[in-house]
Parts: structure tokens; sequence; C-alpha cells
């Protein structure tokens, strides 16, 4: 039988930065939510994307909207440079093959 991994390949800033991916107006809750981490937690990821430039916080009347800068490296090299946008095209895309495909079985 096979267990549940209790460990993921991707780590939370990458979900964080998926999330806003799919919403840029996402609410801190949604992303704790949906990444299954406190609201402190994602509010400290948040910051450290947006202090390290990924990510650019806009104050849009009480909420917040991102925008992520996706044309930066991603920091790690994996054979060539990748840049923020091409990592999110591969999760984003990947996430809408599954969400697709479970709509037609």
């Amino acid at each position: 039988m096979l267990a549940m991994a209790e460990w993921s390949f991707l780590t939370n800033h990458a979900l964080v930065l998926a999330c806003i991916a799919r919403d840029p107006g996402v609410r801190l809750r949604d992303i704790a939510a949906s990444v299954g981490i406190t609201e402190r937690s994602a509010y400290g990821i948040v910051t450290d994307l947006t202090d390290a430039g990924y990510v650019v916080k806009e104050k849009d009347g009480r909420r917040n909207r991102y925008q992520i800068q996706a044309h930066l490296p991603v920091g790690e090299t994996i054979g060539r440079e990748r840049t923020i946008g091409e990592v999110l095209d591969v999760l984003l895309d990947s996430h809408r093959r599954r969400t697709h495909a479970g709509r037609r079985s």
C-alpha cells in the first residue's frame, strides 16, 4: 500500500508564488488555507518574496494586489538560468491539466 508523502517537491515559497500567480488579488487567509500553513507563515513568505523582488505588492482599497516579476531568474541553476515565469508556466499548466482531467472522469 502506498502511503501519502509527508513532504513535497515544492517549497512553501513556490506554492505561495503559484497561489499568487493564479489569483493576484488572493487574500493571505486563502493562501494559508491552500498551502496548509498559518496566516502568519503566509505573511512571512509573501514578505520574503516581496523583499527579494519576486513579487510587487500594491494596495487596492482594503486589499492587496500582487504582481509577479516573471522575468527574474529563479536563483538556483537548473541547466540554464530559468525565470520565475518559466517555472510558473510549468506549475500552473500542470495544475490546469490535473483539474481538466478530473472533470472528464
